[in-house]
């Protein structure tokens, strides 16, 4: 079945190992995911520039099933817009993940017996440099295996010295503009990662704990029973508490402003203050402070002039680091923060101080990257002020220059946005982006901001030493959209040619960590938003719903999919199963189970090409287009004119690519990038239309001696070169290596850049073949409602409506019965008499009628009886089902639910019922 001089025959089975790498490594060798800047028509070119940028995966990573569905809806999409002819440019690259990244190495180090402080700073930094050099690549190599169409000569790395120009250069700008400071407040801490987070970085979780009522004596007094009592979640900071603050309205406690209480355990005096942060409603109304280590005590803090010392240390450890008051008593130093709490809760309960503990759900901040339970720490860091940048992007937003999809994120954005913090920035981290400020311990001038470092201080001319942290990793991926097109130089090739990039594809969960970010910065330094589009896929679960994930040892591997069934299985199954927005199900534990749907697919592709290329070896297929119209049958008109209908609906799917004049008209908001349903539509022309009816009636049109032979080879051939380009960005491997065997094909020809697929106008009318399929439907319908077996034969009248219905009905009445496995005759009227009453039969479209004498086809009496005995047991089980319904008993004591399942059972039972008696009269003349 070789359609080129040279080519060995398809083999019978579909074997996705035998192609895969070859055909990646044709495209690679062709250039054909290359995107030339001067083709862009923003550079002088004729081409509309369509770019996507990775979200970059850390090179700590290798690739899970995340990856695969983030990474192949992009390709996808990229596949798409080159074959529209767009300069299709998909931007990869990885993000140096300086927290993932720093957290790997130390690890190594710790099974050495060593630690990052035994090598010093800059021999720890050329370790990981190394380790990144050997092993950093490795999902980029594997994205390979899924059929990634990047073009891999921009390949870009967050820590490269290009990218780190432009790290600078946006510090430096901001500093520039007011947007960065450095300040000294609360942060959220990581006790094991030692370092700062943001606050997207510091991830709520509720938790179950408990509610500590703590008695504070009142300073002085001779009552006992004199003071205020507090609840808190945290005893352990009691240590660090340097004031109480009660409501200034809150009557309970107005006596009492101005006034001392005790510490308990220390017994150091702290004031009562008042306060509006107070709740009177909660807890007792009154409320510790502990500025340094909680955020809203902090601006407490701040207001009042209260001290601010600090009792835990980086490590979570109990350390005395504030003063040398005794603030830390000798029972809890050095223990870890969670095991104080312990001992300081049984020394408040000897010394009668705590009144009581209650369970308490309550949210937890935790390290997004490690799990550990986050502290506030009071600390110098550098911020970002992000209200005046998050402006322009909130705008775009609602001015619908940006779109996000599903549209129900974009609520989720906003609101985020219109309530955003200042962003920490610094991480106290040795690998990164170290931040490009110097300080002068000589002459304590301001800190220096370069984007270069100085040779000394500019004030005094003395050495200067850089600051210690580096930046957030996603202070350099912000910058992605632009960065990695050769900014901060305005004049790059890449950057004039595809800037702004057009679709970001990404999970959810980093809308506020990356997506709104970079859609701050390009505002911020190009002016004008990175994307016009935010598509926001569901994520990969177990059947339990569980997120899939290394820690669970749920995920699956898309190499193990890859190698059991080939990229193509694999794409299809995520890409088809995935609506917009909705999560993806697969299981683990049953492969074969999961991407069943994908390897069907292929497999079928796979027998149609074979049946073709066996019917078109040897013989010369005409083009279409030269062929004479007139020449075309029903059938050829009937699946021009469903080619027709399939590119229409996988073009209605896909979408517009650009919004119109940079903004999207309502119309075309949220439409589009409705894969799964580009998908469905592909797969059902292909299965449903061409192998199930076109291939089929077509047969014997292809034998040798056939008349009209060239005519069904001609429109065979074409019909499957289209369709094969519809599916191409779904399953890019098998369509590549069977569009190269079609007749006429060139051996540099590549389906990978071939034209998307276009409607035409055939010349004729294929709705006729409409009334065959009708008829032939219902005759197989007709078998199997009566059980008629697969291999016998039947008769079938056919009545026509109208004279263009004979003639239709007359031309394909051989290609029917061969279809339905029935001798067809047409009549004038149906069966009459116990004919007609032991037929079955059936109204077409457009008045035409089927019937199928069942005598002889099948056992008339046993069948009756059947039928009988069904519908007696129905009718049976319907009236005790009303019955019950007519009972107000359980009508009004049932749930709510059971009642309504069992009013519907009784519609559904009730209309079979009567489609069973129908049957019954039908055949056998009863009722």
């Amino acid at each position: 079945m070789s359609t080129r001089e040279g080519d060995a025959p398809l083999p019978t089975q579909f074997d996705p190992a035998s192609i895969e790498r070859t055909t990646y490594e044709r495209w690679l060798a062709a250039g054909a995911f290359g995107a030339t800047a001067s083709a862009s028509s923003r550079a002088g070119g004729e081409r509309t520039p369509y770019t996507i940028v990775i979200p970059p995966p850390n090179v700590t990573d290798v690739l899970h099933m995340g990856h695969g569905l983030n990474n192949t809806v992009q390709d996808v999409v990229i596949r798409w817009r080159r074959m529209c002819g767009d300069v299709a440019l998909w931007v990869p690259g990885t993000d140096h993940a300086g927290i993932a990244t720093q957290n790997v190495v130390e690890k190594a180090l710790a099974r050495e017996g060593l630690t990052r402080f035994d090598l010093g700073r800059e021999a720890f930094v050329a370790r990981t440099t190394a380790w990144v050099d050997k092993t950093g690549g490795t999902i980029l190599e594997q994205l390979e295996a899924i059929g990634a169409s990047c073009d891999w000569s921009r390949t870009a790395y967050t820590l490269s010295p290009e990218l780190s120009t432009a790290v600078r250069e946006a510090f430096v700008q901001l500093h520039e503009r007011g947007l960065v400071y450095r300040g000294h407040r609360v942060i959220h801490w990581c006790p094991r990662c030692l370092t700062s987070l943001s606050d997207e970085e510091a991830e709520h979780h509720e938790t179950s704990g408990a509610l500590y009522h703590v008695f504070y004596p009142l300073a002085g007094a001779d009552d006992a029973r004199a003071g205020i009592t507090i609840a808190t979640t945290r005893p352990e900071t009691i240590l660090a508490d340097v004031a109480i603050a009660v409501h200034p309205a809150d009557e309970r406690y107005r006596a009492l402003v101005g006034r001392s209480v005790l510490l308990p355990i220390t017994g150091r005096e702290i004031p009562v203050i008042a306060d509006e942060y107070s709740d009177p409603a909660f807890g007792t109304g009154a409320v510790k402070i502990t500025p340094a280590h909680d955020a809203n005590d902090f601006e407490v803090g701040v207001r009042h002039g209260l001290a601010m010392p600090v009792v835990i240390s980086p490590a979570g450890i109990m350390e005395e680091v504030a003063d040398a008051e005794g603030r830390v008593p000798l029972e809890v130093r050095s223990l870890d923060r969670f095991v104080a709490r312990e001992r300081i809760v049984a020394m408040l309960r000897e010394s009668g101080r705590l009144l009581k503990v209650e369970p308490h759900a309550h949210s937890v901040r935790r390290c997004y990257r490690c799990d550990t339970v986050v502290e506030p720490r009071l600390s110098d860091q550098w911020f970002v002020r992000m209200a005046p940048l998050a402006e322009p992007a909130l705008a775009a937003v609602r001015n619908g220059e940006i779109r996000i999809l599903p549209d129900r994120w974009e609520a989720v954005y906003v609101n985020w946005m219109e309530n955003i913090r200042d962003w920490n920035i610094s991480r106290q981290l040795w690998w990164g982006h170290r931040i490009p400020v110097w300080y002068c311990d000589a002459c304590g001038a301001d800190p220096i901001v370069r984007r270069q470092a100085p040779d000394g201080c500019p004030r005094c001319g003395g050495a200067v030493r850089q600051d210690e942290d580096v930046l957030d990793t996603w202070f350099s991926s912000w910058l992605w959209p632009f960065s990695t097109l050769g900014w901060p130089d305005e004049n790059a090739a890449d950057l004039r040619a595809f800037y702004p990039t057009d679709l970001l594809v990404t999970a959810p969960e980093i809308l506020f960590f990356w997506v709104a970010r970079m859609a701050m910065a390009g505002f911020a330094f190009m002016g004008r938003a990175p994307f016009h589009s935010i598509y926001l896929h569901g994520t990969v679960r177990d059947p339990s719903h569980r997120k899939m994930s290394k820690s669970l040892g749920n995920g699956i591997d898309p190499l193990d999919v890859v190698r059991l069934y080939g990229a193509d299985a694999l794409r299809y199954t995520v890409i088809a199963g995935m609506g917009m927005g909705a999560d993806l199900v697969l299981d683990r534990e049953d492969l074969e189970k999961s991407f069943t749907p994908g390897r069907n697919f292929t497999t079928k592709l796979w027998n149609i090409a074979r049946f073709l290329l066996s019917n078109v070896e040897g013989s010369r297929v005409v083009p279409l287009a030269e062929l004479p119209s007139a020449r075309l049958t029903r059938a050829d008109r009937w699946i021009l004119d469903r080619l027709n209908a399939a590119i229409g609906e996988c073009d209605a799917a896909l979408g517009s690519a650009k919004p119109s004049g940079g903004v999207w008209p309502e119309a075309d908001r949220y439409a589009g990038l409705r894969l799964n349903e580009y998908a469905e539509a592909a797969r059902r022309f292909v299965w449903n239309e061409l192998a199930d009816w076109y291939v089929e009636s077509a047969k014997p049109r292809l034998a040798p001696d056939a008349a009209d032979g060239d005519i069904a080879r001609s429109v065979l051939v074409h019909v499957f070169d289209q369709a094969l380009r519809l599916l191409h960005p779904v399953v890019p491997f098998i369509t590549e290596t069977l569009w190269q065997r079609l007749p006429g094909r060139r051996v540099d020809d590549m389906l990978a850049v071939a034209r998307w697929p276009e409607r035409a106008d055939y010349g004729g009318d294929g709705a006729q073949f409409e009334l065959v399929r009708e008829a032939v439907v219902a005759l197989r319908q007709a078998r199997a409602e009566y059980g008629v077996a697969p291999g016998a034969w039947v008769d079938a009248v056919l009545v026509p409506e109208s004279e263009r219905a004979r003639e239709t009905l007359a031309d394909d009445a051989a290609l029917i019965g061969r279809l339905a496995r029935a001798r067809v005759r047409l009549e004038a009227a149906g069966p009459a008499g116990n004919g007609a009453a032991r037929a079955t039969h059936a109204l077409l479209s457009d008045g035409s009628h089927v019937a199928m004498p069942l005598a002889g086809a099948i056992d008339v009496e046993k069948e009756c009886a059947r039928l009988g005995a069904e519908l007696a047991e129905l009718s049976e089980q319907l009236t005790a089902l009303g019955t019950r319904l007519a009972s107000e008993r359980f009508v009004s004591r049932a749930p709510a639910h059971v009642v309504e399942g069992e009013r519907t059972k009784f519609r559904d039972w009730t209309a079979r019922r009567d489609q069973l008696a129908r049957k019954v009269a039908s055949l056998c003349g009863t009722g």
